[in-house]
Formats: C-alpha cells, sequence, structure tokens
C-alpha cells in the first residue's frame, strides 16, 4: 500500500508544474564576467518598493557573450516584473557610493531607466499568460 501511493505521487507530480510558464530572459549590456547576476521577480508595486521579491533567482556569469547572456526559468501566468542586479562582487546586494548612487549594474523587464529615480511596477511588468513562452529582455544600466 504504502508503495502504491509513492508511486501515485511520483507519476502525478509532474501535473502540478504543468501550471508554471517558461520565460526566456535576455540580459543586455553586461559589461564584465564576474560575479553573478540576481534577478528580483514581483507581483505588484507596493512589493517591489519595499524590495521584498516573491521569487528571487541567482544566475552565475559563465555564459556570457559580446555582452549578452541569456537565462530561462518557469513561471506561474500572472502579472509580473522582474528587476536585475549585475551583482559584480557576488554579494547579493545592491552596492551604492556614498551619494546613494548605485556601484553596480540593475535593469527592468523590457524597460530601461535612463532617469535616477525608482520606476513604478507597471513600467516594467508584463503578462504570463497560461500556455505562453514569454520572451523577456533586460537591458542593464551602470551609473
Amino acid at each position: 500500500m504504502k508503495y502504491s501511493v509513492i508511486i501515485i505521487l511520483l507519476t502525478t507530480l509532474p501535473l502540478f508544474s504543468l501550471k508554471a510558464q517558461d520565460i526566456e530572459l535576455t540580459i543586455t549590456g553586461l559589461e564584465s564576467t564576474k560575479g553573478q547576476i540576481v534577478i528580483g521577480i514581483f507581483k505588484d508595486d507596493p512589493s517591489f518598493q519595499k524590495e521584498e521579491a516573491f521569487r528571487s533567482l541567482t544566475f552565475p556569469k559563465k555564459d556570457i557573450l559580446n555582452g549578452e547572456m541569456k537565462v530561462a526559468f518557469k513561471m506561474e501566468p500572472g502579472l509580473w516584473g522582474i528587476s536585475l542586479l549585475d551583482d559584480e562582487n557576488s554579494s547579493g546586494l545592491m552596492e551604492y557610493n556614498f551619494l546613494g548612487i548605485p556601484k553596480e549594474g540593475f535593469g527592468f523587464s523590457d524597460y530601461f531607466t535612463s532617469g535616477f529615480s525608482k520606476p513604478k511596477f507597471q513600467s516594467f511588468s508584463f503578462t504570463l499568460e497560461k500556455d505562453q513562452k514569454k520572451k523577456v529582455t533586460v537591458k542593464v544600466r551602470y551609473i
């Protein structure tokens, strides 16, 4: 009896992941192969403004070619926004100078910020539909 329950669980487990959709993220404008890429995935503006990501992912910067790198991951359908940190010193945190200006590269899903203020979630959010393979680009900015 115990083994049949385990077999049923193992055969139905893939059904739970069917809800997840593929996201292919292209990162452009990378200036260094040092460190790692840290992705923050947000559901709404309040969580973004508080810097409380729904999910965080880290990728090594081993596959950079001409300042560009691609990564892939799965997410549930819904409204999402992606922020990116080019974490050159692998601290897991954005480093700032004494004026509060970022010392490392950053970017947002399908949005390039040219100002100095933090964008609103609506500026870089996108909808991930069921059965969709979404392609998103993040252009990294260095100040």
